[in-house]
């Protein structure tokens, strides 16, 4: 599942544009809200999220990762409201 953006928290820096390893965000500029352009592309490092300096993205990582791939300590579980996709 990709990063979803809070379009109220997000303060277009562009910030998880530079530093997504996998280019998710490409074609995003930094003066607009991004949207995940290659959704399937997304790891789930959390990249994204740990510098995001509003928090404004959230990511629901897949149980199989959360269970034999990533310490809860690392990247805490956050739930994705299905309702907003």
């Amino acid at each position: 599942m990709p990063p979803v953006i809070d379009n109220e928290r997000c303060i277009p820096c562009g910030i998880c544009i530079d530093v997504c390893p996998e280019d998710v965000f490409f074609g995003c500029t930094k003066k607009e809200v991004p949207r995940p352009t290659y959704p399937r592309e997304c790891w789930h490092c959390a990249a994204c999220i740990i510098d995001c300096p509003r928090q404004a993205i959230k990511l629901y990582i897949p149980l199989p990762m959360r269970v034999y791939t990533m310490p809860k300590e690392v990247i805490p579980y956050t739930k994705v409201d299905n309702s907003i996709l």
